[in-house]
């Protein structure tokens, strides 16, 4: 399971640590500090959505009962290696589509890491992963494209078991400039009701993204 315990969080810092699953080794020249004889790695806001949701409301232990995670979006691995420091006993499956992104993030983050199963794929056809991811805990979404929530729901169907957790980045100008972003959260937040997740939190992420939201939702048991 997460294993919350390995997250030290400091609002007033408006920082966050991972407790290190492979000290003396860093993966974007984060710092490091020593905190009761163990190294923790500095996780800034400013670099990952999720620090940036925590930071301004989100829970981390709503995440505590997770133990796989299909995580669509990875890019080079900042987030993904950070939730890999928490889920020290867990699996995150990482879904990445750019070739170049990647193969940076097998050299710098995957190499070192055994609970990260890269996978070379397009978030939008998620039937090619389909027999090499099992039914997972969360799905964490950060594509960043403007059919992202359908993209979500559409891995959630296929994924994420009943009573499952979800985690959507939104971008709104990548959805629709026309639009004020907090009418864009509000369109994909009743997406998502009407696909069956009871929506939590729809937590802004000023000041750390500019009109981004992270959407938390839950997949609804059936009967």
């Amino acid at each position: 399971m997460m294993d919350i315990s390995r997250l030290i969080v400091k609002p007033n810092e408006k920082l966050l640590y991972t407790k290190n699953l492979t000290p003396g080794i860093t993966y974007y020249k984060e710092k490091t500090v020593e905190i009761n004889g163990e190294e923790y790695r500095v996780w800034s806001p400013y670099r990952s959505k999720l620090a940036a949701a925590i930071l301004n409301g989100f829970d981390a232990s709503e995440l505590s009962d997770v133990k796989t995670v299909l995580y669509l979006g990875a890019a080079t691995g900042t987030t993904v290696s950070h939730i890999s420091d928490l889920l020290p006993n867990g699996r995150i499956y990482a879904v990445e589509v750019a070739p170049r992104v990647m193969l940076e993030f097998v050299n710098r983050v995957i190499r070192y890491r055994d609970n990260i199963v890269p996978l070379y794929f397009d978030a939008r056809k998620p039937y090619y992963y389909q027999d090499i991811v099992e039914t997972v805990d969360l799905v964490y979404c950060d594509v960043a494209q403007p059919d992202e929530t359908e993209i979500a729901a559409y891995n959630c169907d296929l994924f994420l078991r009943e009573g499952g957790k979800l985690l959507l980045a939104v971008k709104s100008r990548s959805i629709d400039v026309t639009k004020e972003p907090e009418e864009i959260y509000k369109d994909s937040a009743d997406y998502l009701r009407k696909r069956g997740y009871e929506v939590r939190q729809v937590i802004d992420l000023e000041p750390y993204e500019k009109d981004h939201a992270m959407i938390y939702a839950i997949k609804v048991k059936k009967g």
